[in-house]
């Protein structure tokens, strides 16, 4: 797999409801913001990283890669910040990572594009056991009409838009943990030197 056809994209741009309104992407985890973990594991993966945040987009900066926010009002959701990416992106895929997740895969983004290739496919998914991870995925950038228009109708799910799609989903079994994500101040102190 040749790296820099993949662009990565942390998605940051959420509201945080469950941590109590707070930037979730920004909490720390054994000394460092959650984001800086992401970003750890998925720039190594790929040839370039956008961070997707609506919010402290100057101290999202300030980890040294453009920053790009949802064209779509509201707080959309994921689907808003991977629409942002497939924008901004010059590379014909996107891989995906949520910012509250800072055990993904380091493997993640070969094992997505495998997938994808073998099958000829639009998108390819994580998944654990019967959990799909739809946040988790390699995609390519030619879909951002199929997005646009899917997000336009006001549509949000991402496992509706993926549906739609030729995807294949990519079993993770072998690290379900990988998959931890941290979306309350008790998991935050859960993971605290874990």
């Amino acid at each position: 797999m040749d790296r820099q056809l993949v662009t990565g994209v942390v998605l940051a741009g959420g509201l945080g409801r469950r941590m109590g309104g707070v930037d979730k992407g920004l909490q720390e985890l054994d000394g460092r913001p959650l984001v800086a973990h992401v970003i750890g594991r998925l720039a190594p993966q790929v040839g370039s990283l956008l961070i997707n945040a609506n919010r402290n987009r100057e101290s999202y900066a300030a980890f040294g890669h453009p920053v790009v926010a949802d064209a779509i009002d509201g707080f959309a959701g994921p689907l808003a910040g991977l629409h942002a990416a497939l924008a901004a992106a010059t590379t014909p895929l996107v891989a995906t990572a949520p910012c509250d997740s800072p055990f993904l895969p380091e493997d993640l983004v070969f094992r997505l594009f495998a997938a994808l290739t073998v099958n000829a496919a639009q998108i390819a998914v994580a998944r654990t056991g019967d959990q799909v991870h739809p946040v988790f995925c390699l995609c390519r950038r030619e879909l951002l009409p199929s997005l646009a228009a899917y997000l336009q109708a006001g549509e949000r799910r991402f496992g509706g838009w993926t549906a739609t799609l030729a995807a294949v989903e990519v079993a993770f079994d072998d690290q379900p943990a990988a998959f931890e994500n941290i979306n309350t101040r008790a998991e935050l102190a859960r993971f605290s030197g874990a």
